[in-house]
C-alpha cells in the first residue's frame, strides 16, 4: 500500500505550497492529461492517467512509495476522494482542496448558489437530473462525456429553462456560454463543462439552508380548502393523503398526474421535490393545477388533452396517480411500466375490473376499501360520509 496518498484539487490557480510539497515527494501521480502536464509533476514518478477512478485506486493501494491524485476543482465534493476511500481500498488520504467547479461555476454566472440543487449527470442519472431541473428553479448539473447540455435541453422537452454552460473552468480555454434550454443540442460543447439550470421562481424566502427550502406550510394532503371550491370526490385530502404515501413522490422522480382536476395531487407531488406534469382534458382544470402550484411556490408541467392518446410523447415516468379515465387509461399506463401506480374506484366491480387489468401487467396489486366520516365536534354528529376503493400497483 502506498505510504502517502495526497488529493490535490485544482482549480486553474497556481498550486499552494503544500501541494507543491507534496508533488515534489510523489514516486505516483495520478490525473487527467492537463494535470499530468502540469510542471510541478515529477518526471521520474510514474504516472497514472485517470479514466476509471477504481482501477487508479487499485493500482494506488499496490503502490510502495508516495502517491497524488490531481482533480479538478474540491476532489471533495462529488469527487475522487470518496472513491479512494472506499474499504475496498483501504486508502487514508490528505486533501488540498481547491475551489469546486460549481462553486466557480456560479461565481462566472455572477449568482448566489446556497439555494441551488446539485445533481451529477451520466447515463445511469440522467434521467433523474433532467426531473430536478424540471422540479427546481435553480440547478446546477455536473456533467459527463456524453452526457451534457445537448442531452439535458432534449429531454427537457416542453419545460423552458435558461443555461448558463461553463466549460474547462480554470483553463485558457475557459468559456462561459448563456442559451435556452431548447438551443443547446444546436451546439458542441467541450468537457469538462458544469451547466446551470435556471427556471421558474422560488418560493420564500431563504438563506438558512443550503438546497432546497422545506417551505412556509407544514405537512402534507393539506385540507381542501387549500386547493379552493369545487374538488372532485378523488380528491379529497384523506384519499390524497393515501396515494401520496404508496406512491412515495421523491426528488429525482417524475410524476405523471392524470385527471389533475384542481392541482391539489399534482401540487403535493411537487412539494415532496419530485418532477410532475398533470394531465387533464380540461383546459380550466390545468389553470387550476397551474395557479394551485403558483401559490404554494412549486414547479409543474401541465399538458392538456385527453388520456390516453395525450400520454404517447410525454417521458417516462416513475411513478403515476390516474385521477380518472377508467380502464382504458390505467392499461396505457401500464404499458409504460412505472414502478408504482395509484388510482381509485366507487363500485367493487370497477375495482375489479382495475385490479385484473393491473395483474395481467405484471402488477402486485393491492386494494383498499376507504371509509371516511366526517364529524361535527360541537355535537360530534355526522357530516360527510365517503366511501371509495384504493387500489395501487407495483411493479
Amino acid at each position: 500500500m502506498a505510504d502517502r496518498v495526497t488529493v490535490i484539487g485544482w482549480d486553474g490557480s497556481p498550486l499552494t505550497d503544500a501541494a507543491r510539497s507534496a508533488l515534489s515527494a510523489a514516486t505516483l501521480v495520478a490525473g487527467a492529461a492537463h494535470h499530468l502536464a502540469l510542471p510541478e509533476a515529477p518526471a521520474r514518478a510514474e504516472r497514472i492517467r485517470l479514466g476509471s477512478v477504481a482501477l487508479a485506486a487499485r493500482r494506488i493501494a499496490a503502490h510502495r512509495g508516495t502517491a497524488v491524485v490531481l482533480a479538478d476543482g474540491d476532489p471533495g465534493f462529488f469527487g475522487v476522494v470518496r472513491t479512494l476511500r472506499a474499504p475496498e481500498f483501504g486508502l487514508e488520504v490528505e486533501v488540498v482542496p481547491a475551489v469546486s467547479s460549481v462553486a466557480a461555476a456560479f461565481a462566472r454566472a455572477g449568482m448566489p448558489w446556497d439555494d441551488a440543487q446539485i445533481v451529477v449527470a451520466h447515463p445511469r442519472t440522467l434521467r433523474r437530473a433532467v426531473n430536478v431541473c424540471r422540479a427546481h428553479p435553480k440547478v446546477a448539473v455536473l456533467t459527463s462525456p456524453g452526457v451534457g447540455p445537448a442531452e439535458l435541453g432534449l429531454l427537457l422537452d416542453g419545460v423552458h429553462r435558461t443555461f448558463v454552460i461553463c466549460e474547462e473552468l480554470g483553463t485558457d480555454r475557459e468559456r462561459v456560454t448563456v442559451v435556452t434550454s431548447d438551443k443547446a443540442a444546436d451546439h458542441t460543447w467541450r468537457d469538462p463543462n458544469v451547466v446551470i439550470s435556471i427556471g421558474g421562481s422560488a418560493s420564500g424566502d431563504h438563506g438558512w439552508i443550503s438546497g432546497r427550502d422545506p417551505g412556509p406550510v407544514r405537512g402534507w394532503a393539506l385540507p381542501d380548502p387549500e386547493y379552493g371550491p369545487g374538488l372532485h370526490e378523488g380528491e379529497s385530502g384523506r384519499l390524497r393523503g393515501a396515494q401520496l404515501a404508496r406512491l412515495g413522490p421523491r426528488v429525482g422522480d417524475l410524476v405523471w398526474d392524470i385527471g389533475s382536476g384542481s392541482g391539489a395531487f399534482a401540487t403535493e407531488a411537487a412539494r415532496f421535490g419530485a418532477a410532475v406534469i398533470a394531465v387533464d382534458r380540461d383546459a380550466d382544470a390545468c389553470a387550476r393545477t397551474t395557479a394551485a402550484a403558483r401559490r404554494h411556490g412549486v414547479q409543474l408541467q401541465t399538458v392538456h388533452g385527453t388520456a390516453p392518446h395525450i400520454l404517447e410523447n410525454l417521458p417516462e415516468p416513475d411513478v403515476v396517480r390516474i385521477g380518472g379515465g377508467g380502464a382504458a387509461v390505467v392499461s396505457a399506463v401500464a404499458d409504460r411500466r412505472p414502478e408504482r401506480i395509484v388510482t381509485h374506484a366507487g363500485t367493487r366491480d370497477e375495482a375489479e375490473r382495475i385490479g385484473r387489468d393491473l395483474a395481467e401487467h405484471e402488477y402486485r396489486v393491492e386494494c383498499a376499501l376507504l371509509q371516511s366520516v366526517e364529524l361535527d365536534t360541537r355535537d360530534w354528529t355526522e357530516r360527510e360520509r365517503t366511501i371509495t376503493f384504493l387500489l395501487c400497483g407495483r411493479r
